[in-house]
């Protein structure tokens, strides 16, 4: 039955995005497919969720081409940053990408100094500038006017080798102005800095995965033989963010693990949900034999939402707070929309952005109907509003009929309101196991519970009847015997 109503509603969206293929839309048609994995790990068809606007380049910006572009970053004010690396420069645009200053440099002791090679940056709420300075073994930390605050080099402590090499390469900062630093071969986690720049530890480290095949091999190989193999040792961290919580969100770029992206409690502990029907890690199937994701940064949306670029497919995964995959956007090309070598992404109100290093140029991406009503949806879920979420989640199967997490958003809100037989067929349509026991196991308590009076009088009057029974036999054993003992 379940399966026989969603072919039906499949049929209804492929009307729907018919019609609504045939009406203008703002945006260019995607140069990309879009699709999502089912619970089956089956890559399907899904409408755009983000389809791309314009680009942005230097020149568009009147400052010359960008080069090497590294890293971008909005301010809480919506000010655009981006740091044009090849240049050693930051350019600053306000919300509607029209060019407000370039920061070529900063004064020092009374000279000019100049970045080298400056690979990340972090806009604070104060509008204070976080650059990872890479070239000069150095985190510069700018005021909103391009003065300097303060700089923090190699640290000095005992747990760090005396040899070590200071060399920032993406940063991050909490509220009360701790720095989040991943530093170029460091191995034991987040450098971690206090608001006045000194070193206080590591935060998360990645575990190592173990080929116990290569382990027993080591044990049997000689010394020359064993130099020459892979060193169990954690892989590096590739970019961070914060959310409001305080909560640092991070990627790495082992290409075998399960966990790539992680969420740093305070404790550096990983609490990253990971609920969905697979792994939190971009790409399930290796598309077109490319190799699984290369997960190279990572963006808080707010709301539990979070998306990740992936270097491999130069696609872009957005994930909810529960670790579902939302959609999946973008792809390699050189149309707008595709990229060539992307870098960084970040949000700009309700726009997507992603930095293109091969390409030079800023790409917008603006939210179609079923990505912005997807958005909405899960906002409402994750602030507790699931009520208010069914008619989002509603227009969203008219879109993708085939599209669960909808199915399991509107049975959790049917559980909520306690109509549980209801909520189990939309479980059973969104293949969620846990959420239709808990579902089955309520309905089946309330029916119990709605029955039990009618239950009680059947099991009371079936106990008197067999009462009666068993006296009515003995009864007519005892005449019979009566009887019999009569004839003698």
């Amino acid at each position: 039955m379940a399966r026989t109503v969603k072919r039906w509603l499949s049929l209804l969206a492929a009307v729907s995005l018919l019609l609504v293929n045939a009406m203008p839309a703002a945006a260019s048609p995607a140069p990309y497919d879009s699709y999502n994995y089912n619970y089956w790990k089956e890559a399907v068809p899904s409408p755009d969720a983000y389809l791309p606007e314009r680009t942005i380049s230097g020149s568009d910006l009147g400052i010359g081409e960008f080069k090497d572009p590294g890293d971008i970053n909005v301010s809480t004010s919506g000010q655009i940053y981006i740091l044009d690396s090849g240049n050693s420069r930051i350019v600053v645009m306000d919300a509607n990408y029209k060019l407000l200053r370039v920061i070529e440099g900063f004064m020092l002791d009374g000279s000019k100094e100049a970045f080298s090679v400056p690979s990340g940056l972090f806009v604070d709420e104060e509008e204070q500038i976080y650059i990872a300075d890479t070239g000069n073994s150095r985190v510069v930390v700018l005021d909103a006017e391009g003065n300097l605050v303060h700089t923090i080099t190699k640290p000095e402590s005992d747990i760090l080798a005396t040899d070590f090499q200071f060399q920032p390469l993406k940063l991050t900062v909490d509220r009360v102005g701790r720095v989040y630093v991943v530093a170029q071969g460091v191995y034991e986690g987040i450098m971690q800095f206090d608001e006045n720049g000194q070193f206080i530890g590591y935060v998360g480290t990645n575990k190592v995965e173990r080929d116990y095949g290569e382990y027993i091999w080591r044990m049997f190989s000689t010394k020359a033989q064993r130099a020459q193999m892979v060193l169990f040792v954690p892989t590096e961290f590739s970019n961070a963010d914060i959310d409001h919580k305080g909560f640092v969100y991070a990627t790495n770029i082992d290409p075998g693990s399960n966990e790539p992206i992680k969420r740093l409690n305070p404790s550096g502990e990983d609490v990253l949900k990971r609920f969905g029907y697979y792994d939190v890690k971009g790409d399930i199937r290796f598309r077109n034999s490319t190799g699984p994701s290369k997960l190279i940064d990572v963006k808080v949306l707010g709301n539990g939402m979070y998306s990740v670029l992936d270097a491999t497919q130069n696609r872009v995964f957005t994930y909810d707070d529960e670790g579902h995959l939302l959609y999946i956007y973008g792809g390699k090309g050189n149309q707008v929309g595709t990229l060539k070598t992307p870098v960084a992404i970040e949000q700009s109100g309700d726009h997507s952005l992603v930095l293109d290093r091969g390409k030079s140029n800023l790409v917008v991406y603006e939210p179609t109907r079923f990505g912005s009503t997807v958005n909405q949806a899960v906002a409402l879920h994750y602030q507790g509003e699931d009520t208010e979420a069914v008619h989002l989640w509603k227009e969203v199967l008219k879109l993708n009929a085939n599209y669960d997490i909808a199915y399991i958003g509107i049975g959790k809100s049917l559980l909520m309101e306690k109509k549980n037989e209801e909520a189990l067929g939309y479980f059973e349509l969104g293949m969620d196991r846990k959420s239709y026991s808990v579902a089955f196991k309520r309905h089946r308590r309330e029916v119990m519970k709605e029955n039990f009076g009618t239950f009680l009088t059947v099991a009371i009057v079936a106990v008197f009847v067999l009462i009666l029974v068993r006296l009515a036999v003995k009864w007519k054993r005892r005449r019979q015997i009566d009887r019999e003992a009569g004839l003698h």
